[in-house]
């Protein structure tokens, strides 16, 4: 069973957005987490798709999936405090759903709706062929490090071997719960993503090359952006350029 787990717990505050966490405006008509539930939905490896979010804001998911045709989505949960704590809840859903099966799943961000169809079956299949899948993009500018001092660059690594972790980040179910119940025994409650997770307690990680218009709603920015970028989309329909 292939699962993906979608994390939708953030109130999204550098969207300045006063009545609306970032995961629910409107693009296109719909709230930004349908449009990345969409993709989901329409894979055809995909089985299942839950979901940790909000509390308050879960009838209303439950009411626009409902509306939207999102058929595959078998669990909407709260999210938590952090998003070490959301993913969790979501992969607690996921083993429910999963009932006992060997899974894959992919854990993806609701303000992340630009993943495209090859994307997610290249996370399967990386999972099948080698435990684990980080969707990655290439660094197109100069990265420095800096010194303690914060005020000078201790040194710039070169490019090719840097890389940007994105999402799906995607593993074995069994494999990446084990890893979060260790977490939570330890009092390790401070993970930024699951592939952080995953190398700090030892596993071998697998990279995936993603999409770069696969980027994540989290400014205004990023908003008129992905806003640019469907009304393309659309365009390339009607004009005959796909």
């Amino acid at each position: 069973m292939n699962i993906a787990v979608i994390f939708a717990g953030g109130v999204g505050s550098r969207m300045h957005s006063k009545e609306r966490p970032k995961q629910f405006l409107l693009m296109h008509g719909d709230p930004i987490i349908i449009h990345t539930l969409r993709k989901f939905e329409e894979h055809k490896d995909i089985d299942a798709i839950v979901v940790s979010c909000i509390e308050s804001w879960i009838p209303y998911l439950e009411k626009t999936a409902m509306r939207c045709g999102i058929n595959k989505l078998k669990k909407i949960v709260p999210g938590g405090s952090s998003g070490q704590e959301s993913i969790y809840n979501g992969l607690l859903a996921a083993e429910e759903v999963a009932n006992g099966e060997r899974s894959v799943v992919l854990i993806h961000d609701g303000v992340r709706p630009l993943i495209s169809e090859e994307l997610i079956s290249d996370n399967i299949n990386c999972v099948h062929e080698n435990g684990s899948a980080i969707t990655c993009v290439p660094v197109k500018e100069t990265i420095v490090s800096l010194n303690q001092d914060g005020k000078s660059v201790d040194y710039i690594p070169t490019r090719d071997d840097l890389r940007i972790a994105r999402a799906p980040q995607s593993f074995w179910l069994d494999d990446i719960l084990e890893l979060h119940r260790k977490s939570l025994d330890e009092n390790k409650l401070d993970f930024i993503d699951s592939c952080s997770m995953m190398k700090y307690y030892g596993k071998e990680l697998y990279l995936v090359d993603g999409p770069l218009e696969n980027i994540k709603i989290t400014t205004p920015d990023d908003f008129y952006t992905m806003r640019a970028l469907l009304d393309a989309k659309e365009n390339a329909q009607i004009y005959g350029l796909e």
